[in-house]
């Protein structure tokens, strides 16, 4: 079966959907039930006081929570320059981590984020190297780094399902040109991230679902939690690869 992934929170609020989870226990509950549904690895971000962070203390009583309810599941962190714009101050951050993930996500277009590629792989963390657009494509196929990622994610942000289509579409052909055969991640925002989802699929690449990227169903209907979304993202996965 395809990879599946489950990114179960991001900078998504309580107010846009009632399950998103925050708090390391909330994180390891959906994380469990996200794995029990069909999802090979999670993707999250850990909070402190209401607001996102990379301190190092936050981000290991998420891991370690999740390890605890889950032993073995692969997890990711996020990197993202949103949380921390300051490019130094970033790797600071990041270097005081006590507790590290399996991979993080590395948004390629993000000032600095060579440097803190190249620190976390010294460190042993894997790399799931963040492809927003054709720009960041484009930067990423011209660096050092594709010899040394454990994959891409694919991930135009449109809301438009064929402008989210297309720009998927011309990521992975500069990805082909350059001959870059990492394990791809297909995923959108909202809505058209199913459609997105369902192009990876044909094309033979994993996906990725959860409450940071969508909260609606295929059908466009609420889904009540991550694990809900999963379990769609299985049934598109058994529909697509038959």
């Amino acid at each position: 079966m395809p990879h599946l992934q489950a990114a179960l929170n991001g900078s998504r609020t309580p107010a846009e959907h009632p399950a998103i989870p925050r708090t390391p226990a909330e994180l390891a509950r959906e994380a469990r039930a996200a794995a029990e549904a069909g999802a090979e690895l999670v993707h999250v971000h850990a909070y402190e006081n209401g607001i996102e962070t990379l301190a190092a203390g936050a981000c290991a009583a998420v891991l370690l929570a999740i390890r605890a309810a889950r032993p073995g599941l692969p997890i990711s962190l996020t990197t993202s320059a949103d949380i921390e714009p300051d490019p130094e101050r970033r790797l600071e951050l990041v270097e005081s981590w006590t507790e590290l993930p399996d991979l993080v996500t590395a948004n390629q277009g993000e000032a600095g984020i060579a440097e803190l590629c190249a620190l976390l792989l010294e460190r042993g963390v894997g790399i799931e190297a963040g492809l927003l657009s054709l720009a960041d494509a484009e930067a990423f196929v011209r660096s050092a780094l594709p010899e040394r990622c454990t994959r891409v994610l694919v991930e135009p942000l449109a809301e438009d399902r064929d402008d989210a289509l297309a720009e998927a579409a011309a990521i992975e052909n500069v990805l082909d040109r350059a001959g870059v055969g990492l394990e791809q991640v297909h995923h959108g925002e909202g809505i058209a991230s199913w459609a997105v989802s369902e192009r990876g699929l044909a094309r033979g690449h994993g996906i990725r679902t959860g409450l940071e990227d969508m909260t609606v169903l295929p059908d466009g209907s609420r889904a009540a939690d991550n694990a809900e979304l999963v379990r769609a993202a299985v049934e598109l996965i058994a529909r697509t690869t038959r």
